[in-house]
């Protein structure tokens, strides 16, 4: 699932109390944080794992059916500190009942239309184009509720992959993210890469898509790297990120469903692959940069 955008609304929330620069040690720890999600990501794929978060808890397993949208943080602390930086890492989790996985991907995959399936926060969106192996496109983000005039241009890669005829996953990741400066105003202009406020300097999701009990379950693992908070801040900063973090997973997953069920009834153009549950074979899978596919995953590389 591609809507890593919504992990930048709480970002975006942050205060700007200086400029911030995306140091050698920062981007390391977040290179060894996501080849360990990606392990994790591994054994879910196994026969013996289980796919699905949901499925660990009965009872979770059965909130989200009756239609619960839930969302928690990984790990024992969110967001997590590393030099000079903060790792936020979520997983949420949706039913859409009365639908196959291909409605599910006709408004995934659908990057023209972010901008109206997840507004106000993408303002803008596009396809990029495809390779052989991955889809590429881009969005800009903007937190309206703050009356923000600093936006964020972000180029994006996302793959599909299926493990079998009712499951498929997902990874999507950032390529490029730019801080926009006096966004829609006469002095906009973007900033180089890595250079800013250090709201956002990388994107990273993991997805999963079941077929089952007359519906789709959908899991989304948001994960992305930002700039430190002051020691003078934390204590205050530290409860509304997780609260605005949470609001905004459930946000997206809620947005997800209503946009399936709006274009369910019709035909979604996308730049995507046609993916039928029933006509899809194994080798119908594309893999990610990072070393994604329908065999598994291999460890992150930047």
């Amino acid at each position: 699932m591609t809507n890593i955008q919504r992990i930048a609304a709480m970002l975006l929330a942050l205060p700007a109390v200086y400029a911030a620069e995306l140091k050698p040690e920062t981007l390391a720890a977040w290179d060894q944080y996501i080849q360990t999600a990606n392990l994790h990501m591994q054994r879910r794929l196994q026969p013996t794992g289980r796919f699905l978060w949901i499925d660990e808890t009965p009872d979770l397993a059965r909130r989200v059916h009756s239609g619960e949208i839930v969302a928690s943080p990984i790990g024992e602390r969110s967001p997590r500190k590393i030099p000079n930086g903060l790792i936020h890492h979520w997983i949420g989790a949706a039913f859409v009942s009365h639908a196959g996985l291909a409605d599910i991907f006709a408004v995934v995959q659908a990057f023209d239309r972010y901008k109206e399936f997840y507004a106000p926060l993408v303002v803008d969106s596009k396809p990029m184009g495809r390779g052989a192996s991955d889809f590429r496109f881009s969005m800009v983000l903007l937190n309206k509720a703050l009356f923000s005039k600093t936006a964020l241009d972000c180029e994006c890669k996302a793959s599909y992959s299926r493990l079998d005829s009712k499951r498929w996953y997902s990874v999507g990741s950032s390529t490029r993210i730019r801080q926009i400066e006096d966004y829609s105003q006469p002095g906009e202009h973007e900033l180089a890469p890595d250079v800013g406020a250090g709201y956002i300097w990388r994107l990273y999701s993991l997805s999963r898509f079941e077929e089952r009990d007359g519906g789709v379950y959908i899991e989304v693992e948001a994960i992305a790297l930002s700039r430190d908070i002051p020691v003078t801040l934390r204590w205050l900063a530290d409860p509304i990120v997780r609260r605005v973090s949470r609001s905004s997973l459930l946000t997206s997953l809620q947005q997800t469903r209503t946009a399936v069920a709006s274009t369910a009834a019709g035909t979604v153009a996308t730049q995507s692959f046609t993916i039928s549950a029933a006509s899809c074979s194994r080798t119908q899978s594309s893999a990610h940069p990072s070393g994604v596919g329908a065999e598994g995953l291999r460890p992150f590389r930047h």
